[in-house]
């Protein structure tokens, strides 16, 4: 369950009655995350590992759509759920849990759900995953559409924003639709494993807003050797190129207006850092919608990355406005701080109010089995 702070909406005072009722689309394939914390070492072969703690919560796309979710921004997921009890656990967390719009997901009778098991040591995971890809199209909740039905999802709802990812020489066209329909379109690129590394192979990159690589993805996209010189030749193709560097923190470059912009990353010890780019976005998109300058939104999205290694898990650790409130609240007490780095978070006193509960914060870490009390 979220533990938003009641009533904290980052687009309040940018909200109109013509708005859309989604602020953030997005789809993709919802795992049952399974994690394994407490180990002190990797697995050895041929021996058995105990760990001292466990966590299950769903993954995959969800990390992202959690993430937007917990910041405030009314968010659809268009997914398809097994109809197990591992489906039927992820739709609850999701829906029930987080509040994410699932109105465009669908059951699939007789499919399983994918799962990823994830073992977390020595700051690193290690993730095994299964599943199959989900037979189709489905419809709505539990129905299956008739035969010679249009691939899903058919339609993407009208939304302030969506979050693609893209690979090369693949085409999903609900970018394009949902950017003639006036989304806003932010999306983030994985490995490619052709090993061409050619812009040109990602079709839907002329329909995006924002493109947020990380550093090496960029440097090999671009050909350049420095991840600053890629966002500049990024921010030719895009309109604003995000390159996030590790522990160096982020760049970026708006082509609009010229601006550019770095933010140096917060020093926490990292935990686990599964989700943690799928936070950052979700942190950008989050600025970027209310209509931050260009270096409070990426100093957000880094703040939100750092929160969320601290936790195990992916969606799991996903920091909310409590979160945020309750680390604005601590850092300003501990001595020794640099004045110039408080004063780079200081544009979340007029969004935050007072912390409710003392930080560090931990959620509860959900379990699939337990039956509610009648």
């Amino acid at each position: 369950m979220s533990t938003d702070i009641p009533g904290i909406d980052p687009l309040d005072g940018l909200r109109a009655p013509q708005d859309p009722d989604c602020d953030v689309f997005l789809t993709g394939t919802v795992f049952l995350d399974i994690i394994f914390t407490g180990l002190d070492s990797a697995p050895v072969r041929g021996t058995e590992s105990w760990a001292r703690g466990m966590g299950s919560s769903p993954g995959g796309v969800a990390n992202m759509a959690t993430a937007l979710a917990r910041l405030g921004l009314h968010t659809s997921l268009a997914a398809a759920f097994g109809d197990d009890h591992y489906g039927e656990y992820c739709w609850d967390a999701l829906e029930q849990g987080e509040g994410i719009d699932l109105s465009m997901s669908h059951t699939v009778p007789g499919w399983h759900s994918p799962v990823t098991v994830s073992m977390a040591y020595e700051g690193e995971r290690t993730m095994v995953s299964h599943g199959h890809e989900a037979p189709g199209p489905e419809g709505a909740h539990g129905a299956a559409l008739p035969a010679g039905e249009p691939c899903f999802p058919r339609c993407p709802p009208r939304a302030r924003a969506a979050v693609a990812s893209l690979a090369p020489g693949r085409t999903e066209p609900w970018v394009a639709t949902a950017a003639r329909n006036g989304a806003r379109i932010f999306a983030d690129v994985g490995w490619d494993d052709t090993g061409r590394w050619d812009l040109d192979a990602l079709a839907d990159l002329e329909h995006c807003q924002a493109f947020l690589p990380n550093a090496e993805e960029a440097m090999r996209y671009t050909r350049t050797g420095c991840p600053r010189a890629a966002a500049h030749a990024l921010a030719e193709r895009v309109p604003l190129a995000v390159v996030t560097l590790g522990a160096e923190g982020a760049y970026a470059v708006d082509s609009a207006t010229g601006e550019s912009a770095e933010v140096p990353a917060i020093e926490v010890e990292a935990l686990d850092p599964t989700g943690a780019g799928d936070v950052f976005v979700a942190g950008f998109v989050t600025g970027t919608l209310a209509d931050w300058p260009l270096a409070d939104r990426l100093a957000f999205a880094g703040l939100t990355a750092a929160l969320s290694v601290q936790e195990f898990g992916g969606s799991l650790s996903a920091p909310g406005w409590a979160e945020i409130a309750a680390w604005w609240q601590q850092i300003r007490t501990l001595a020794d701080q640099d004045p110039a780095a408080l004063q780079r978070y200081a544009f979340l006193e007029e969004l935050l109010p007072a912390a409710a509960r003392p930080w560090p914060l931990r959620r509860a870490v959900p379990t699939i089995g337990f039956r509610r009390p009648a």
